[in-house]
């Protein structure tokens, strides 16, 4: 995975550069058990309509998030914790089973 971090909006051209690295990646370090490289663009806004826009026909996967520079309220980032480790205990229990 290659993560790139923008200080900026969004913008069409970033996927050029993020899609440039997974290549390079998937060409000189990747082996044969491993699936290929993907990238994720972190920016600090993006419009929605402007990323699906230029994700639609792009060549390799890639995603695009926006970041916040303050964390959530500290109750709020407990509850999603006890929510992803409800989550994870319940897949867990699936696995053994299957």
């Amino acid at each position: 995975m290659v993560i790139e971090l923008t200080i900026d909006r969004f913008e069409p051209e970033h996927l050029g550069k993020l899609n440039f690295y997974p290549e390079g990646l998937d060409r000189d370090v990747h082996k044969p058990h491993e699936n290929l490289a993907i990238g994720l663009l972190l920016c600090a806004s993006k419009d929605n309509e402007v990323v699906e826009y230029a994700l639609s026909r792009s060549p390799s996967p890639a995603l695009v998030a926006e970041y916040h520079t303050r964390l959530p309220d500290r109750r709020l980032l407990a509850a999603k914790l006890h929510e992803f480790y409800a989550l994870n205990a319940f897949g867990a229990s699936d696995d053994a089973v299957a």
